[in-house]
């Protein structure tokens, strides 16, 4: 078996560990070797394969090392969007494997669990369209009242005023630390230091892609640093 685990979001029953976790205890319950995982970390199920490196290798990985499954906790860990989940289909077919899922749903090489893969795909292709769809309402809302909208960066926090960016002193702090780790590590080794001591991202584990994306950059424009300019 080769794994592949998608988290685009914190919630905990889609955390890697968790995701991870649903592939190991699958492989336990019926006798097979779980040879690889491959994961992509704050992706979207409705990106496609050349946005997703995980995917993309956890595809090539079947013919590698000769498996017969990619495995994949729930269908909608593959995919959002039913073209990208049968494109990912008929490559892992033919690298000479198959799809199967931890839940055991629609696993079976029947006409009818093709038909139930396919309408999962397409109400996890509605799901994600509905959540886009809110979240622009949401956001439109709080632009007509002047707010800021977007993700806060982050080592920063909303100021009191709802539009500007102030320093956030812990997150500041870590950010120090990892730079710190970084002179004297790899991205890789950095992420597996912060696992092992505790140290947390805000939306759980720090990964080789946070770790750089959050040491590249800069003070973000609007963002009133609350650092004395004495110091």
């Amino acid at each position: 078996m080769v794994g592949y685990v998608r988290v685009s979001t914190d919630r905990q029953d889609h955390s890697p560990a968790a995701q991870v976790a649903a592939l190991e205890r699958w492989c336990g319950e019926h006798g097979a070797v779980l040879v690889a995982v491959h994961e992509d970390h704050g992706a979207s199920g409705g990106a496609p394969l050349d946005r997703r490196p995980g995917l993309a290798a956890a595809v090539d990985a079947v013919r590698d090392h000769g498996a017969g499954v990619l495995l994949v906790a729930r269908r909608d860990r593959l995919a959002r969007d039913t073209m990208i989940a049968a494109v990912v289909g008929r490559l892992v077919e033919r690298n000479g494997g198959r799809v199967l899922t931890a839940d055991g749903v629609a696993g079976e090489a029947t006409p009818e669990a093709k038909l139930m893969r396919t309408m999962i795909d397409a109400f996890a292709e509605y799901e994600r369209m509905l959540v886009k769809m809110r979240t622009k309402a949401a956001l439109a809302v709080k632009r007509g009242r002047g707010e800021r909208v977007g993700k806060i960066p982050y080592g920063f926090r909303l100021a009191d005023d709802r539009v500007h960016l102030v320093e956030d002193p812990a997150e500041q702090k870590t950010i120090a630390r990892l730079a710190k780790l970084r002179e004297a590590m790899s991205l890789r080794e950095v992420a597996e230091h912060c696992r092992a001591h505790g140290i947390r991202a805000r939306d759980g584990e720090w990964w080789p892609r946070t770790i750089r994306r959050v040491l590249g950059r800069t003070t973000p424009p609007g963002a009133a640093s609350t650092r004395d300019s004495s110091c």
